[in-house]
């Protein structure tokens, strides 16, 4: 059994071993199957909970044109936990 893998999703790799939690973008389902991207075996996961990121603030802002703008964003996350990582 491997020590460590690396894995994508969400357009970012992850470096992660077993019985690890990370947050990564939005999956639906109960139980995720990855590829390993060092020796292209598979990495097993399963989601835990669905959280939202804390609100990240927007401002535009034109100075002696009476520009200003104000937006907000939540990005919806996955917590997930890592069972196994096979070749």
């Amino acid at each position: 059994m491997a020590e460590f893998a690396i894995i994508k999703t969400g357009g970012k790799q992850y470096k992660v071993k077993v019985g690890e939690s990370l947050k990564v973008e939005k999956l639906e389902g109960k139980t995720i199957e990855f590829d390993n991207l060092l020796d292209g075996g598979k990495v097993k996961a399963s989601i835990v909970s669905q959280i939202k990121a804390p609100k990240v603030k927007i401002v535009k802002f034109h100075a002696k044109k009476r520009y200003k703008r104000n937006k907000g964003h939540r990005q919806n996350l996955s917590i997930i936990k890592i069972d196994k990582i096979s070749k």
